[in-house]
């Protein structure tokens, strides 16, 4: 097993390649520096990941995982795959076949070969023999005795956090005693619990586990490798530095729970260096483990929701398990990626689920195919439609036509969205007065909207269900002259555009829309029992969804390749359907008669939104079924505000400290780098234009809370605050004239959105008559206004930023 890569530092995809304190002690302790340009080729850094195969892996080991074999590649070394096989009453095969699996998924595509890690697989009882051989010497060195305390009366002899322990009395047992003892302990002439191995240290230590720890207890139970050859098992704290010695590994990274143990870790590295039966002094080195809110990571709570039926089985979608993530969808790449966003301290840290549902969304909307699903089908029949079926052909991905084209078929019979037709005259109509919601532009009775890649069609009859007065059926008729976004001239353009499927064409599916397992942050927190948090709506399944043929054609072809290589997952097929969300292949997929896909993560973030508390006009929370892809320009928050207050930054001379009020409740805070290029006393009271959906951000330390945006002539120097006329109210969205109105995300925060941002930053200049407008190629679209356009005082042709 090599790296499929190793050209230099950024070859490799991980996320050790931010510094942290980790890799800072291993490049002192190497004296090797996998930041510079010098190429490391190989050295004798080993890591492992060392998991017990009791349960499932998880999102708080996908942070072990990554971490661990991305330090091996950073440093051109190797990591070891351990099974810490210590336990056989908890421990199980499906365990094990399920973590070697999810470990090769989690790394997959960073490395050749069959598998990720260096070597076989090894495990913890590969070693007992010698585990054995070294507990026998700390006998004979006086190191280790047997003692028969009950398990309440060692905890009662251990002492607590503020009281030193006392001495056993068994403690002074002899060599010869202790060592007879522990060979009738191993010959299985010992009751469980009548005695165990205990390490001799110091009872009165402030640390807790150096008070005599035990080394060994008796089991007898079958062991899944080695079958009843021992009724006796070593303790994880005894066995974990022995293993680690003895595979020679450098740096045993592990979380902050094993900090306190660490003491002993080193003791017991150091009492059997002179028995040569290890050699090597590996260093545990701790790191914070990985909180996530929403969920819960015990393994004795997951087992519960799995045994208890509150979830269905280890692989279902809400879990945090990496086989639940897997089935969902995940990709591999966005769990990397998340580990990289979280990072490596010793700081405790609680993250948002959106976090890693907005990596999901990162990667899969560079690399998933665009599809049409429609997930609450409304027929539409079109009354003027002569002939059979007219194909579309379109790009599969609009960023990337290496992907290719897919073909969408047309014709007299479609279904769209029930949410993309508001029935002014039925039942949703009467309860809003006959008033469609604000700001809706798909379609009405009597009007128009654009079905995406084809035609204009106008409702010109509802057919409704005779009981519920519903519509069943929308009679309409398409423009000829609308094909592929024509518009004719003299006709208006319309605005609304949604999708839709053939009827004849279309393939029915089952929808399983997933959200959070759990309706807190922290289950089980405030009601005393983690199962009464549960989210009663964490699935939704929706059995009668229509997908566009090009999906049944790439479901049977990779239902193909599983069958000829089981190691292709399901999932692998995944698709962003456009307006809904990111979907991939459920394992429960069979073929046209049987086909599931799983939602992975809306377009946009949608948890906990709140609309009944007033909040920062910083974008526009939209429904995700209006979730329509925006062009970069229309995604950012272009507002009206007026600057009430101007003041230098109390630290830096170039800074200004600036009240704007932005149509929000109370001004917010602007820094801006404006100190000495314009008055304070021409700023107050001027009417401007901020970003209001940009990430606050602390500048030297006062957070700024939205972006002034300034026109600047590189040759003068001279700096313009962009001008809006006085009359346009405060927080008012500004457009471009010529694009749709803009629909800004809540904040850009993403990775993805901040590129969305600095791409549109880009085409923003001012005309030659000083107006402010946006370039895209040859085409320029003016920034506007309510009162008209957006302008500059003086500087014509100019950088806005």
């Amino acid at each position: 097993m090599r790296l499929i890569l190793w050209l230099m530092p950024s070859a490799v995809s991980a996320f050790a390649y931010a510094p942290n304190f980790i890799t800072k002690i291993i490049q002192e302790d190497t004296q090797l520096d996998p930041f510079s340009e010098t190429i490391i080729e190989s050295s004798k850094i080993k890591t492992r990941f060392p998991p017990e195969p009791n349960g499932y892996l998880h999102l708080g080991h996908a942070k072990a995982v990554s971490f661990n074999f991305a330090v091996a590649r950073m440093f051109g070394g190797a990591c070891h795959m351990r099974l810490d096989d210590t336990n056989p009453s908890k421990e199980d095969r499906e365990y094990v076949e399920s973590i070697l699996e999810d470990v090769k998924w989690i790394q997959g595509g960073l490395y050749d070969g069959d598998a990720p890690w260096d070597g076989k697989v090894r495990k913890t009882s590969d070693y007992f023999d010698l585990i054995y051989d070294c507990a026998i010497f700390l006998i004979q060195n006086g190191h280790a005795y047997v003692d028969s305390l009950s398990a309440d009366e060692m905890r009662e002899y251990r002492g607590t956090l503020t009281e030193p322990g006392k001495d056993s009395p068994f403690r002074s047992r002899s060599v010869e005693e202790n060592l007879q003892l522990f060979q009738e302990m191993k010959a299985g002439k010992c009751a469980e619990g009548e005695h165990v191995l205990r390490a001799k240290i110091d009872m009165a230590s402030p640390n807790i586990n150096m008070r005599d720890p035990t080394l060994y207890r008796i089991k007898h139970e079958s062991h899944q490798e080695t079958g009843d050859k021992w009724c006796i098992y070593p303790m994880y704290d005894f066995s974990h530095p022995i293993s680690d010695a003895v595979e020679e590994i450098t740096h045993s990274l592990c979380t902050l729970e094993f900090e306190d143990h660490r003491p002993f870790y080193d003791w017991t590295i150091e009492k059997l260096l002179p028995s040569g039966l290890i050699s090597a002094t590996p260093r545990q080195i701790e790191f914070s483990r990985l909180n996530i809110k929403s969920t819960v990571l015990s393994k004795r709570k997951l087992i519960q929701l799995v045994e208890e039926n509150h979830v269905n089985g280890w692989d279902d979608p809400r879990l945090p398990t990496l086989s639940g993530l897997r089935r969902r969808g995940v990709p591999p790449s966005a769990l990397r990626l998340f580990c990289e966003r979280v990072g490596i301290s010793k700081a405790d840290s609680n993250i948002d689920y959106s976090v890693l549902e907005d990596c999901a969304r990162e990667v899969m909307d560079e690399a998933c195919s665009r599809a049409f699903c429609v997930l609450h089908p409304l027929k539409v029949t079109i009354t003027n439609w002569e002939g059979g079926l007219e194909e579309f052909t379109v790009d599969k991905h609009p960023k990337l036509a290496e992907m290719g084209t897919r073909v969408i078929p047309f014709g007299k019979s479609l279904f769209i969205e029930r949410s993309d037709f508001f029935d002014l005259e039925g039942p949703e109509g009467k309860l809003s007065g006959g008033i469609p919601p604000k700001g809706f532009k798909r379609l009405l009775p009597n009007e128009m909207v654009r079905l995406r890649y084809a035609y204009v069609i106008q409702c010109n009859e509802i057919i409704r269900d005779a009981e519920s007065q519903e519509p069943i059926e929308l009679k309409c008729t398409y423009l000829p002259d609308t094909r592929a976004g024509n518009t004719p001239e003299g006709m208006s353009r319309v605005q609304g555009i949604i999708h839709w499927v053939e009827e004849s064409t279309g393939v029915k599916c089952q929808i399983n829309q997933y959200d959070r397992l759990f309706k807190v942050e922290e289950p089980g927190k405030d009601s005393g029992d983690f199962l009464k948090d549960i989210n009663p709506d964490s699935l939704e399944i929706l059995p009668g969804a229509i997908v566009e043929p090009s999906v049944l054609t790439d479901v049977v072809d990779i239902l193909k390749k599983i069958d000829e290589n089981k190691e292709i997952y399901h999932s692998t097929l995944a698709y962003q359907f456009e307006r809904s969300g990111y979907f991939a292949l459920d394992t429960s997929s069979t073929g046209p008669e049987s086909l599931v896909l799983n939602r992975v993560a809306t377009l946009r973030d949608t948890w906990g939104v709140k609309k009944d508390e007033p909040e920062r006009n910083r974008g526009n929370t939209r429904n995700e079924k209006d979730a329509t892809p925006v062009e970069d320009i229309r995604r950012v928050a272009f507002r009206a505000a007026t600057i009430v207050s101007a003041d230098p930054h109390p630290e830096a001379e170039n800074l200004l400290v600036c009240k704007v009020n932005c149509g929000d409740p109370e001004p917010r805070t602007v820094v801006a780098a404006l100190a000495g290029q314009v008055e304070l006393t021409d700023l107050v009271g001027s009417k401007v234009v901020v970003v209001a959906n940009l990430k606050p951000a602390k500048m030297r330390g006062i957070e700024s809370e939205a972006m002034l945006l300034a026109a600047s002539d590189s040759d003068s120097g001279k700096v313009e605050l962009l001008q809006v006329p006085a009359s346009v109210p405060d927080g008012e969205l500004l457009s471009f004239e010529g694009k749709e109105p803009s629909l800004p995300d809540d904040m850009l925060k993403s990775k993805g959105a901040i590129k969305a941002w600095e791409r549109a930053k880009a085409g923003l200049r001012s005309t030659s008559e000083r107006e402010v407008a946006f370039f895209d190629g040859s085409k320029v679209y003016r920034m506007m206004s309510s009162a008209g356009s957006v302008s500059t005082a003086s500087l014509a042709e100019s950088v806005i930023q």
